[in-house]
C-alpha cells in the first residue's frame, strides 16, 4: 500500500449545537489525543500502513480481531487522506466500547487508562503466542539476576508475544532488602509505561530526571507496609527499590498530575521540564547498559481541572520531522519552544539507540 507524504487527515470527534446528531459517535479529546500519538509512532504506524498486522491476526483473542482491524483502518485513512480532511472513527470507537464498556458514551476519561486498555486490546489480538503453556512454579531465586531477569522475560515471552508488546513493553526489576537478615529478593515484572512521581521543588519547577529518581529510590517498607522475608520468614522494616532491565522501544512516561485526596480528586500543575532529545536513563539501568538514549516525539497534554479538562497532542511527524498541534478538529504547527508546558501528562519517547532488547 501506498501513502502519501502529507501531514494526516484529523480525526473529527466533537460535538457541538452546530453538528447533525450523525457525529454522535465520534471521539472525545482524550480519545484523540492517544491516537494522534499512536499514529505517529512510525513502527506502529508503518505496521498498519503495510497491513503487516493481518498476518499476525489470532482466532484467540476477546474480540475476534476486529479492534486491531478497526485500528489499522483509523490509521490507514488519517495518512492517506487529503491534508486536513476530516477522518470518521465511528467504525474504531464502537470495537473499542465492546472491549472496554467503561469507554461507551461521551465522558471525559483519563488518557493513561485509555492507553493502557487500547494497547491490550490490540496486543491480546495479534498475540504470536496461540496456545499458552501450562503455568510452573519453577523457584528462580538460585539464579544471579541477570539471569532471573532474563529467565522471566523468556517466560512472559511464552505467553505474550506480539508487534505491540515489541514496541512498547519493557522490564521492571524490583529488590527487597530486608533490615533484619540482609537478603535482598527480587522480582521481575513486564511494564507498558512507567507512572512517575512529580517530585516537589521549593521554586516550583522540577525536571524529569528529578521523577525518575524519585520512582527509583530506595522505600523504607515498615508498619503495616511491612513484607514477610522470605528468608527469615518474619515481618521486618525492608527497602524497596526499582531499577529497570529491559528499556522499550517506545517508553511511555505518565506524570502522575492527578491524585485522590478525601474523595475529591486534585491535580498538580508542576512544569516538568523534559528533554526533547538524548533522554539519558543509563543511571536507572539495573545491569550496565549503553542503550538507553530516548527522543522525544509525542506528548499527550491536559488542560483544565478534573471537574473540565481537555485532551491535545503534539505530535512529531515520523516523515517530516516537523511538529504540530492536534487540538479537536484542529491541526496547527508547534514550534520547539512551545512544546513543554506544565499540561504535559504523557510523554512518548523512541530508543535512539540499538534496541537493548536482545
Amino acid at each position: 500500500m501506498g501513502w502519501n507524504s502529507s501531514w494526516p487527515g484529523v480525526l473529527a470527534f466533537t460535538l457541538s449545537l452546530s453538528l447533525s446528531l450523525s457525529l454522535s459517535c465520534l471521539l472525545q479529546c482524550f480519545m484523540n489525543s492517544i491516537l494522534q500519538c499512536l499514529s505517529n509512532t512510525k513502527e506502529l504506524r508503518d505496521y498498519c500502513l503495510q497491513s503487516q498486522y493481518l498476518r499476525d491476526l489470532n482466532n484467540n483473542s476477546r474480540m475476534q480481531m476486529s479492534l486491531m482491524t478497526e485500528f489499522a483502518k483509523l490509521i490507514q485513512a488519517l495518512w492517506t487522506s487529503s491534508p486536513n480532511e476530516s477522518v470518521s472513527p465511528s467504525e474504531f470507537k464502537m470495537q473499542i466500547q465492546r472491549y472496554a464498556p467503561r469507554f461507551v458514551g461521551y465522558n471525559q476519561q483519563d488518557a493513561q487508562e485509555f492507553l493502557r486498555f487500547l494497547l491490550d486490546g490490540l496486543h491480546s489480538e495479534v498475540n504470536r503466542v496461540l496456545v499458552r503453556p501450562k503455568g510452573n512454579n519453577d523457584n528462580l531465586d538460585h539464579l544471579p539476576d541477570d539471569e532471573k531477569g532474563r529467565q522471566m522475560w523468556m517466560k512472559y515471552l511464552s505467553r505474550e508475544d506480539s508487534r505491540i508488546g515489541d514496541l512498547f513493553v519493557g522490564q521492571l526489576k524490583s529488590s527487597l532488602t530486608c533490615s533484619s537478615c540482609g537478603y535482598c529478593s527480587t522480582a521481575f515484572d513486564p511494564f507498558w509505561d512507567l507512572s512517575l512521581p512529580i517530585a516537589k521543588k521549593s521554586y516550583g519547577e522540577v525536571n524529569l530526571i528529578d521523577c525518575m529518581r524519585l520512582f527509583t529510590k530506595e522505600d523504607v517498607l515498615d508498619g503495616d507496609e511491612k513484607p514477610t522475608c522470605c528468608h527469615c520468614k518474619a515481618r521486618t522494616k525492608c527497602m524497596k527499590k526499582f531499577s529497570i532491565q529491559r528499556f522499550p522501544k517506545i517508553l511511555v512516561l505518565h506524570l502522575k498530575r492527578f491524585s485522590e485526596a478525601r474523595m475529591r480528586s486534585s491535580k498538580l500543575t508542576t512544569f516538568v521540564n523534559f528533554p526533547l532529545k538524548d533522554l539519558d536513563l543509563r543511571e536507572f539501568a539495573s545491569q550496565s547498559c549503553n542503550h538507553a538514549i530516548y527522543n522525544l516525539y509525542a506528548i499527550s497534554n491536559h488542560s483544565g481541572t478534573t471537574m473540565g479538562g481537555h485532551y491535545t497532542a503534539y505530535c512529531k511527524s515520523p516523515l517530516s520531522g516537523e511538529w504540530h498541534t492536534f487540538n479537536d478538529s484542529r491541526v496547527t504547527p508547534i514550534s520547539l519552544g512551545h512544546l513543554r508546558s506544565s499540561d504535559a501528562y504523557l510523554l512518548f519517547y523512541e530508543l535512539a539507540s540499538p534496541s537493548s532488547r536482545m
